[in-house]
Protein backbone atom coordinates (compact mmCIF):
# COMPACT_ATOMS: atom_id res chain seq x y z
CA UNK A 1 0.00 0.00 0.00
CA UNK A 2 1.09 3.59 -0.68
CA UNK A 3 1.69 5.62 2.39
CA UNK A 4 -0.20 8.57 2.82
CA UNK A 5 0.51 11.35 1.84
CA UNK A 6 -0.08 15.06 3.68
CA UNK A 7 0.65 17.93 1.23
CA UNK A 8 1.66 20.96 2.84
CA UNK A 9 1.43 24.54 1.43
CA UNK A 10 3.77 27.35 2.45
CA UNK A 11 1.28 29.99 2.32
CA UNK A 12 2.55 33.61 1.52
CA UNK A 13 6.69 33.20 2.06
CA UNK A 14 7.11 36.38 3.56
CA UNK A 15 5.50 35.55 6.27
CA UNK A 16 6.21 32.54 8.82
CA UNK A 17 4.71 30.03 6.89
CA UNK A 18 8.14 28.70 5.12
CA UNK A 19 10.15 29.15 8.83
CA UNK A 20 7.10 27.23 10.58
CA UNK A 21 6.67 24.69 7.92
CA UNK A 22 10.63 23.71 7.89
CA UNK A 23 10.51 23.77 12.00
CA UNK A 24 7.18 21.40 11.74
CA UNK A 25 9.24 18.82 9.66
CA UNK A 26 12.52 18.98 11.48
CA UNK A 27 10.90 18.58 14.91
CA UNK A 28 10.28 15.00 15.57
CA UNK A 29 6.38 15.32 16.51
CA UNK A 30 4.90 14.59 13.32
CA UNK A 31 3.46 10.79 13.34
CA UNK A 32 5.39 7.87 11.92
CA UNK A 33 4.01 6.07 8.81
CA UNK A 34 2.95 9.05 6.38
CA UNK A 35 4.26 11.14 3.91
CA UNK A 36 5.12 14.78 3.81
CA UNK A 37 4.87 17.05 0.35
CA UNK A 38 5.86 20.55 0.84
CA UNK A 39 3.51 22.06 -1.98
CA UNK A 40 4.77 25.24 -3.91
CA UNK A 41 8.16 27.12 -5.61
CA UNK A 42 10.05 28.64 -3.68
CA UNK A 43 10.61 32.47 -4.32
CA UNK A 44 13.11 34.96 -3.61
CA UNK A 45 11.15 37.70 -0.48
CA UNK A 46 12.59 39.59 2.04
CA UNK A 47 10.75 38.33 4.99
CA UNK A 48 7.82 40.69 5.97
CA UNK A 49 7.90 42.52 2.86
CA UNK A 50 4.52 40.62 0.81
CA UNK A 51 4.51 41.31 -2.61
CA UNK A 52 2.36 40.26 -5.42
CA UNK A 53 5.04 37.96 -6.51
CA UNK A 54 4.72 35.88 -2.92
CA UNK A 55 1.20 36.25 -3.10
CA UNK A 56 0.65 34.68 -6.98
CA UNK A 57 3.20 32.10 -5.46
CA UNK A 58 0.84 31.50 -2.95
CA UNK A 59 -1.84 31.06 -5.03
CA UNK A 60 -0.59 28.69 -7.15
CA UNK A 61 0.36 26.43 -4.26
CA UNK A 62 -3.55 26.43 -3.27
CA UNK A 63 -4.64 26.25 -7.27
CA UNK A 64 -1.54 22.67 -7.20
CA UNK A 65 -2.70 21.35 -3.93
CA UNK A 66 -6.42 21.13 -5.28
CA UNK A 67 -5.07 19.47 -8.40
CA UNK A 68 -3.01 17.29 -6.22
CA UNK A 69 -5.72 16.15 -4.00
CA UNK A 70 -7.89 15.27 -6.80
CA UNK A 71 -5.90 13.26 -8.80
CA UNK A 72 -5.04 11.22 -5.38
CA UNK A 73 -1.60 12.57 -5.08
CA UNK A 74 -1.99 13.93 -1.16
CA UNK A 75 -4.60 12.95 0.69
CA UNK A 76 -4.84 15.67 2.74
CA UNK A 77 -3.80 19.28 2.98
CA UNK A 78 -2.05 21.68 5.13
CA UNK A 79 -2.03 25.34 4.47
CA UNK A 80 0.11 28.17 5.67
CA UNK A 81 -1.15 31.61 6.18
CA UNK A 82 -1.49 33.73 3.43
CA UNK A 83 -2.14 37.10 3.11
CA UNK A 84 -5.96 38.01 1.81
CA UNK A 85 -5.06 41.51 0.33
CA UNK A 86 -2.09 40.24 -2.07
CA UNK A 87 -4.23 37.28 -3.08
CA UNK A 88 -7.29 39.30 -3.67
CA UNK A 89 -4.56 41.32 -6.08
CA UNK A 90 -3.35 38.35 -7.56
CA UNK A 91 -6.95 37.51 -8.73
CA UNK A 92 -8.06 35.35 -5.89
CA UNK A 93 -11.61 35.42 -5.27
CA UNK A 94 -12.63 33.76 -2.09
CA UNK A 95 -12.81 35.49 1.20
CA UNK A 96 -10.43 33.22 2.68
CA UNK A 97 -8.76 29.57 1.87
CA UNK A 98 -11.68 27.32 3.48
CA UNK A 99 -14.39 29.10 0.63
CA UNK A 100 -11.38 28.63 -1.70
CA UNK A 101 -11.25 25.10 -0.91
CA UNK A 102 -14.97 24.49 -0.89
CA UNK A 103 -15.74 25.70 -4.20
CA UNK A 104 -13.02 24.44 -5.81
CA UNK A 105 -14.18 21.07 -4.08
CA UNK A 106 -17.68 21.10 -5.14
CA UNK A 107 -18.70 21.11 -1.89
CA UNK A 108 -21.94 23.38 -0.56
CA UNK A 109 -21.84 21.54 2.82
CA UNK A 110 -18.84 22.61 4.97
CA UNK A 111 -17.71 25.01 7.88
CA UNK A 112 -14.89 26.60 9.50
CA UNK A 113 -13.70 25.15 13.07
CA UNK A 114 -11.08 25.29 15.41
CA UNK A 115 -9.58 23.13 18.12
CA UNK A 116 -7.30 23.39 20.34
CA UNK A 117 -5.86 21.76 23.88
CA UNK A 118 -8.82 23.63 25.61
CA UNK A 119 -11.77 24.73 22.59
CA UNK A 120 -13.26 23.40 19.92
CA UNK A 121 -15.40 25.76 17.80
CA UNK A 122 -17.46 25.84 14.77
CA UNK A 123 -18.88 29.01 13.18
CA UNK A 124 -22.26 29.43 11.65
CA UNK A 125 -21.57 32.49 9.69
CA UNK A 126 -17.90 33.07 8.69
CA UNK A 127 -15.75 35.83 7.05
CA UNK A 128 -19.15 38.57 6.82
CA UNK A 129 -19.11 42.05 8.18
CA UNK A 130 -20.61 41.85 11.93
CA UNK A 131 -23.78 43.83 10.48
CA UNK A 132 -24.67 41.10 7.93
CA UNK A 133 -24.96 38.57 10.47
CA UNK A 134 -28.46 38.67 12.03
CA UNK A 135 -29.65 38.55 8.30
CA UNK A 136 -27.46 35.55 7.43
CA UNK A 137 -28.80 33.26 10.76
CA UNK A 138 -31.14 30.66 9.78
CA UNK A 139 -32.70 27.57 11.42
CA UNK A 140 -31.54 25.81 8.52
CA UNK A 141 -27.72 26.99 8.87
CA UNK A 142 -27.64 26.25 12.47
CA UNK A 143 -28.90 22.77 12.30
CA UNK A 144 -26.13 21.98 9.15
CA UNK A 145 -22.91 23.18 10.94
CA UNK A 146 -24.11 21.82 13.98
CA UNK A 147 -24.67 18.44 12.60
CA UNK A 148 -21.22 19.09 10.93
CA UNK A 149 -19.70 19.62 14.24
CA UNK A 150 -21.17 16.91 16.01
CA UNK A 151 -19.85 14.28 13.16
CA UNK A 152 -16.24 15.80 13.71
CA UNK A 153 -16.66 15.28 17.64
CA UNK A 154 -17.42 11.59 16.37
CA UNK A 155 -14.71 11.29 14.17
CA UNK A 156 -12.37 11.98 16.57
CA UNK A 157 -13.45 9.30 18.95
CA UNK A 158 -15.87 11.23 21.52
CA UNK A 159 -19.25 9.10 22.33
CA UNK A 160 -22.09 10.84 22.74
CA UNK A 161 -20.09 14.49 21.87
CA UNK A 162 -21.71 17.21 24.34
CA UNK A 163 -22.36 20.62 22.20
CA UNK A 164 -22.87 23.90 23.38
CA UNK A 165 -24.74 26.57 21.01
CA UNK A 166 -24.03 30.23 21.44
CA UNK A 167 -26.68 33.03 21.23
CA UNK A 168 -26.49 35.56 19.31
CA UNK A 169 -27.51 38.51 21.66
CA UNK A 170 -25.85 39.15 25.12
CA UNK A 171 -27.25 37.01 27.64
CA UNK A 172 -28.50 34.89 24.50
CA UNK A 173 -31.64 37.84 23.92
CA UNK A 174 -33.21 37.56 27.49
CA UNK A 175 -35.88 35.85 26.30
CA UNK A 176 -36.18 38.64 23.33
CA UNK A 177 -35.38 41.96 25.27
CA UNK A 178 -32.42 42.57 23.29
CA UNK A 179 -33.21 40.92 20.28
CA UNK A 180 -36.12 38.57 18.56
CA UNK A 181 -33.05 36.26 16.93
CA UNK A 182 -32.11 34.01 19.70
CA UNK A 183 -36.12 33.25 20.13
CA UNK A 184 -37.38 32.59 16.75
CA UNK A 185 -34.17 31.18 15.01
CA UNK A 186 -31.34 30.05 17.34
CA UNK A 187 -33.41 27.86 20.21
CA UNK A 188 -35.61 26.62 17.40
CA UNK A 189 -32.86 25.41 15.44
CA UNK A 190 -31.79 23.62 18.76
CA UNK A 191 -34.70 22.27 19.68
CA UNK A 192 -34.28 20.48 16.06
CA UNK A 193 -30.90 19.37 16.68
CA UNK A 194 -31.76 17.74 19.67
CA UNK A 195 -34.24 15.89 18.44
CA UNK A 196 -32.23 14.21 15.53
CA UNK A 197 -31.10 10.21 17.01
CA UNK A 198 -27.59 10.88 15.84
CA UNK A 199 -25.71 10.60 19.04
CA UNK A 200 -25.02 14.25 20.03
CA UNK A 201 -26.47 16.18 22.94
CA UNK A 202 -26.73 19.94 21.92
CA UNK A 203 -27.71 22.46 24.68
CA UNK A 204 -28.86 25.84 24.38
CA UNK A 205 -28.68 28.63 23.38
CA UNK A 206 -26.19 29.48 25.61
CA UNK A 207 -24.83 33.28 26.49
CA UNK A 208 -21.71 33.94 25.04
CA UNK A 209 -20.21 35.50 27.80
CA UNK A 210 -20.62 32.55 30.10
CA UNK A 211 -20.24 28.79 27.88
CA UNK A 212 -16.35 29.00 27.16
CA UNK A 213 -15.04 28.95 30.77
CA UNK A 214 -17.26 25.43 31.49
CA UNK A 215 -16.70 24.31 27.68
CA UNK A 216 -12.60 24.49 28.55
CA UNK A 217 -12.93 22.89 31.71
CA UNK A 218 -14.68 20.06 29.86
CA UNK A 219 -18.26 20.21 29.87
CA UNK A 220 -18.87 20.02 26.80
CA UNK A 221 -16.95 19.04 24.02
CA UNK A 222 -17.33 21.51 21.12
CA UNK A 223 -19.06 25.07 20.97
CA UNK A 224 -21.37 25.71 17.91
CA UNK A 225 -20.84 29.93 17.25
CA UNK A 226 -22.77 32.33 15.33
CA UNK A 227 -20.17 34.50 14.53
CA UNK A 228 -16.05 34.79 13.82
CA UNK A 229 -15.24 36.67 16.56
CA UNK A 230 -17.51 34.85 19.46
CA UNK A 231 -15.77 31.98 18.73
CA UNK A 232 -12.30 33.01 17.43
CA UNK A 233 -11.75 35.08 20.55
CA UNK A 234 -11.85 32.83 23.02
CA UNK A 235 -10.22 29.83 21.24
CA UNK A 236 -6.86 32.02 20.47
CA UNK A 237 -7.32 33.32 24.00
CA UNK A 238 -6.95 30.40 25.41
CA UNK A 239 -5.28 27.81 22.00
CA UNK A 240 -3.29 29.92 20.37
CA UNK A 241 -0.07 27.64 20.36
CA UNK A 242 -1.92 24.43 19.88
CA UNK A 243 -4.86 25.35 17.59
CA UNK A 244 -5.87 24.50 14.85
CA UNK A 245 -8.46 25.64 11.69
CA UNK A 246 -9.97 22.59 10.18
CA UNK A 247 -12.74 22.74 6.85
CA UNK A 248 -15.49 20.79 7.81
CA UNK A 249 -17.14 18.96 5.62
CA UNK A 250 -14.61 18.45 2.75
CA UNK A 251 -14.30 15.31 0.39
CA UNK A 252 -10.37 15.37 1.72
CA UNK A 253 -9.26 16.83 4.88
CA UNK A 254 -7.92 20.93 4.92
CA UNK A 255 -6.08 21.97 8.09
CA UNK A 256 -4.19 25.15 8.66
CA UNK A 257 -2.60 27.01 11.97
CA UNK A 258 -5.09 29.17 13.72
CA UNK A 259 -2.32 32.16 13.19
CA UNK A 260 -2.10 34.59 10.29
CA UNK A 261 1.52 35.60 7.89
CA UNK A 262 2.73 37.24 11.41
CA UNK A 263 4.85 39.68 8.90
CA UNK A 264 6.33 41.85 11.56
CA UNK A 265 8.45 38.79 13.13
CA UNK A 266 9.11 36.82 9.99
CA UNK A 267 12.37 35.55 8.99
CA UNK A 268 13.71 36.88 13.07
CA UNK A 269 13.80 33.06 14.44
CA UNK A 270 10.98 33.35 16.86
CA UNK A 271 8.19 32.25 15.50
CA UNK A 272 6.44 29.28 16.90
CA UNK A 273 5.87 26.15 14.83
CA UNK A 274 3.28 24.80 17.12
CA UNK A 275 0.43 25.73 15.75
CA UNK A 276 1.70 24.13 12.07
CA UNK A 277 2.73 20.75 14.31
CA UNK A 278 -0.60 20.09 15.20
CA UNK A 279 -2.22 21.54 11.73
CA UNK A 280 -0.09 18.37 10.23
CA UNK A 281 -1.18 16.13 13.30
CA UNK A 282 -4.83 17.03 12.93
CA UNK A 283 -4.36 16.64 8.99
CA UNK A 284 -3.12 12.71 9.63
CA UNK A 285 -5.81 11.86 12.77
CA UNK A 286 -8.43 12.67 10.31
CA UNK A 287 -6.86 10.11 7.48
CA UNK A 288 -5.61 7.37 10.01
Amino acid sequence: MQPTTIGITLGDQAGIGPEVVDAALASGQLPDGFDFRVIGRRVDVVPGEPTVESARAALEALEESVRLMKSGQIDAVVTAPVGKEGLHQAGFAFPGQTEFFAARLACDNYAMCLTGKNLTVALVTIHVALAEVPGLLSEEEIIRVGDLLGRFCIQRGIREPRVAVCGLNPHAGENGAFGREDVEIVAPAVAKLRANDNGVVFSGPHPADTIFRPAAEGEYDAVLCMYHDQGLIPLKLLDFDTGVNVTLGLPVPRTSPDHGTAYGIAGKGVASPSSMIQAIRLACEMKS
